[in-house]
């Protein structure tokens, strides 16, 4: 497939199935409502299975059960619908099965409404559900890092054995732009059969068993002490950043997603103006890439952190900082995302302090 002018919802959905997702379980909920309807479209031209559950709590535990089979397997929901997906998920991580989850964001609390957010940061970085446990969480910010990111968490899922996340938001999910779309290289690898379920003879008629119940608390503290040990080994190798003419900034924006994409207009319009402003944007929100915070120029200032929440990433700027700097932040809420202009006068207002 060359270039092609697709909405995000239904590039994310391409991407999955390009990326050899064999299994989609899902339920409806806007604003994510075309990447389920894609999914039944499509899925079964490729020998996929789509099946639309009763409930996100439905979803994430067929989730659970097609994961455990070894193939690639994805849900997709909105912020609502994750936080009902969140029990599921631990479990999943629990067990130690990859799958990919799709959260286009919207704002809250509670049902909120159905326009764009950011405002799950914290449940995706932080847990959400019970339990010692992580998610990858990677975050687009363009329609082709939809499609890119999208095709690596399933490959980051097989490879560590664990549930990856692409938080976007309602802008990511309904815009339009130009993408290509490739198929994976590693969509045909077979499933590992030393863990998955089934592959007996693979095995050599030895069963697997999957579970994250443990009883007794000496083996509980074993296998928390071996997901400890994989979370130390993403963060040493999966961290991904995006500095932009952060070279001579006297002044950072941090953002990522839809807000990074805003910010970098910001950006470029100060420069054009002779005012000495960089953009920093974390790509994988869990690791957050505190490599890449730590190559900040010694003409950094300060840091503002642009979001549509109320500033929940600005403790892990301040922790990936080592708080050298001061952090303030500006953002919006309710569907609204911050203007262009809004950060250009923000920017403006910091550096004549």
């Amino acid at each position: 497939m060359g270039r092609i002018l697709m909405k995000g919802t239904e590039a994310i959905a391409e991407a999955a199935i390009q990326a050899g997702c064999k299994y989609f379980f899902g339920y409806p909920i806007t604003p994510q409502n075309e990447i389920p309807e894609y999914m039944s479209a499509h899925l079964p031209e490729v020998g996929g299975v789509y099946v639309q559950a009763e409930s996100e709590v439905a979803s994430i535990n067929m989730v659970l059960g097609g994961g455990a089979t070894g193939y690639r397997v994805m849900t997709s929901s909105s912020s609502p619908g994750i936080s009902l997906m969140s029990e599921g998920i631990s479990y999943i991580a629990g067990c130690e099965i990859p799958a990919v989850i799709v959260n286009v964001m919207r704002a809250g609390p509670g049902l909120g409404g159905i326009l764009p957010g950011q405002a799950d940061y914290l449940q995706a970085t932080k847990g959400g559900g019970n339990g010692d446990y992580n998610l990858i969480v990677l975050a687009p910010s363009t329609l082709q890092e939809c499609v890119d990111l999208t095709q690596l968490a399933f490959d980051l899922a097989q490879k560590y054995r664990n549930p990856v996340m692409v938080a976007a938001d309602g802008f990511m999910g309904q815009m339009m732009e130009a993408v290509e779309i490739k198929p994976s290289p590693t969509k045909d690898q077979p499933a590992d059969a030393s863990w998955a379920l089934g592959f007996m003879e693979e095995r050599g008629g030895k069963r697997s068993h999957l579970h994250s119940l443990f009883l007794a608390p000496e083996p509980l503290e074993e296998h928390n002490r071996k997901l400890q040990k994989k979370y130390a080994a993403i963060k040493a190798a999966e961290q991904r950043c995006e500095c932009f003419r952060m070279e001579d900034a006297e002044l950072l924006v941090a953002a990522y997603g839809t807000t990074a994409r805003i910010s970098r207009s910001a950006v470029n319009n100060l420069r054009a103006e002779g005012l000495k402003v960089g953009m920093i944007r974390p790509i994988t929100l869990w690791p957050y890439p505190y490599e890449a915070f730590k190559t900040i120029p010694s003409t950094v200032k300060h840091i503002l952190v642009a979001e549509m929440n109320a500033g929940q990433m600005v403790d892990d700027v301040k922790v990936a900082t080592g708080c050298r700097y001061p952090v303030s932040f500006y953002g919006r809420m309710g569907g609204f995302a911050p203007s262009v202009k809004e950060i250009e006068d923000e920017c403006r207002r910091i550096l004549a302090l």
